[in-house]
């Protein structure tokens, strides 16, 4: 077959004419210009659209990579960001641009990139952190493809944080009280707000696939369709939005914390992974004739053994992560792996040659999309390049296996700060800053006095 010509890469001015036709053709009135910060969250400015088109692209301050979740800033702010706590330079990314389905006014939304005054990806921001694991795997010839799948609770609202969180009423005007997974039914109860999401994600073309009921009172999860890392996770990020949004809608809350209410359990986002050839788009994974898994799925595997607990500050990077590690009734505790085993952290759903892939089972609904994807790639890469061997797959549960996993943020942390491999994979300015927030989230946290403190040790120590 004769090979067809590729296309030359649009130039800047090109993508820029086609991006402000899109906004023209579509009316816009206002811009949201988005930077998905260290949290997930989306950081940014909402411009007019004129504006925008007279000046494509804005600026923010870089500090917005060395803030913590409460608004506050590590000890080493002034070492993390530029003498100058100088401006990024933002630049938009053509392929993100969508409608914003509920703004009143015809309003766009764009992911812009960061840069640094000379040009440069800026080492702090999380969607540059996740191109620069990506150019390693360009280097092999290899191109990863992932699926994430995102658990989360549906809510009462909840204005007082002293209270603990309840399940909302569906539409027969009861919350769920028992286990419901994979009911129909169940999930029928809350059909006005998942069909407002559903109108959301079709308007933004976000490509969201199966919706199941999960275990936990009113507790949902949705899957996406497999496609490259950076567009899966601009459309977590993008559906965080999405469904809190549907959900206030109707007055209740969507949450993604990662263990939100004591006696349900957690919610995660386990990430499908497979590597192909570039070139062929041949699954890598796959074996030839004589075995069924290739050499590089076992280095892969290995390095997610290895690496894992180190990289365990991005699939747990908050706080109350480790309450579902530790507490949740199906989370991994260690990082044995095995052939359609959910008791693993690393399952191997049994497929065609194909479709080989491998389930990490780690990540918390709560975490960065950018940040977890990256992290797990880095962990498969340093397999690959240190020929990692793995532990033989395991038959049988895990959990009788111990706790192999850090058991708390601050752990996490120390691990990640020890292990050089992972810092110079996703950039040694990039970890410092991400450790000194996460350290600052960590110590004002032990400063909040609980409940159950002032519950069993007021009068009684």
């Amino acid at each position: 077959m004769a090979s067809r010509k590729r296309a030359a890469p649009a130039s800047a001015e090109q993508k820029e004419s086609t991006l402000l036709r899109w906004l023209k053709e579509r009316r816009i009135t206002e811009v949201e210009c988005l930077v998905p910060d260290f949290t997930g969250n989306a950081r940014g400015k909402i411009i007019p659209a004129a504006k925008f088109s007279h000046d494509f692209g804005t600026r923010l301050p870089e500090g917005i990579f060395a803030t913590t979740v409460t608004g506050d800033y590590p000890d080493e702010y002034d070492d993390l960001v530029s003498p100058s706590d100088s401006d990024m330079a933002l630049r938009p990314d053509p392929e993100t641009v969508r409608m914003v389905p509920w703004a009143t006014d015809p309003t766009a939304q764009i992911i812009h990139d960061c840069y640094t005054k000379d040009g440069r990806p800026h080492e702090l921001a999380p969607r540059n952190v996740l191109r620069r694991v990506l150019r390693l795997y360009e280097d092999l010839g290899l191109r990863p493809v992932m699926a994430p799948e995102l658990e989360f609770f549906l809510v009462q609202r909840n204005t007082d944080p002293d209270f603990p969180l309840q399940p909302p009423a569906g539409r027969n005007g009861r919350p769920e009280t028992a286990r419901q997974s994979y009911s129909i039914d169940a999930v029928n109860e809350f059909d006005p707000i998942l069909d407002l999401m559903y109108d959301y994600c079709e308007a933004m073309e976000l490509d969201v696939d199966t919706l199941v009921h999960e275990s936990g009172a009113a507790q949902l999860e949705v899957n996406f369709i497999h496609a490259d890392p950076l567009s899966r996770a601009d459309q977590v990020f993008l559906f965080k939005r999405t469904m809190r949004e549907a959900a206030m809608r109707h007055g209740i809350y969507a949450t993604f914390l990662a263990k939100p209410m004591e006696n349900e359990p957690g919610s995660s986002m386990h990430i499908h992974q497979s590597l192909v050839d570039a070139g062929s788009g041949r699954n890598v994974f796959a074996g030839g004739k004589n075995r069924r898994y290739s050499e590089i799925f076992l280095h892969y595997i290995g390095g997610l053994q290895k690496y894992v607990p180190a990289a365990m500050a991005f699939f747990g990077p908050n706080v109350n992560s480790y309450r579902r590690l530790a507490f949740g009734e199906v989370s991994p505790k260690n990082v044995h792996w095995g052939f359609d085993n959910r008791t693993c952290g690393l399952r191997v759903p049994l497929d065609d040659a194909e479709n080989t892939r491998v389930e990490s089972r780690f990540a918390g609904s709560d975490v960065n999309p950018y940040l977890a994807l990256a992290a797990t790639l880095a962990c498969g890469y340093l397999g690959i390049r240190e020929r990692i061997e793995p532990t033989e797959p395991l038959v049988g549960s895990a959990h009788d296996k111990g706790y192999g996993l850090p058991r708390s943020l601050e752990q996490a942390l120390e691990e990640l700060r020890a292990c050089k491999p992972l810092r110079d994979l996703l950039g040694e300015r990039f970890v410092r800053a991400y450790t000194a927030v996460k350290t600052k989230e960590h110590e004002t946290y032990l400063r909040v006095i609980s409940s159950w403190e002032r519950e069993f040790l007021l009068l009684n120590v």
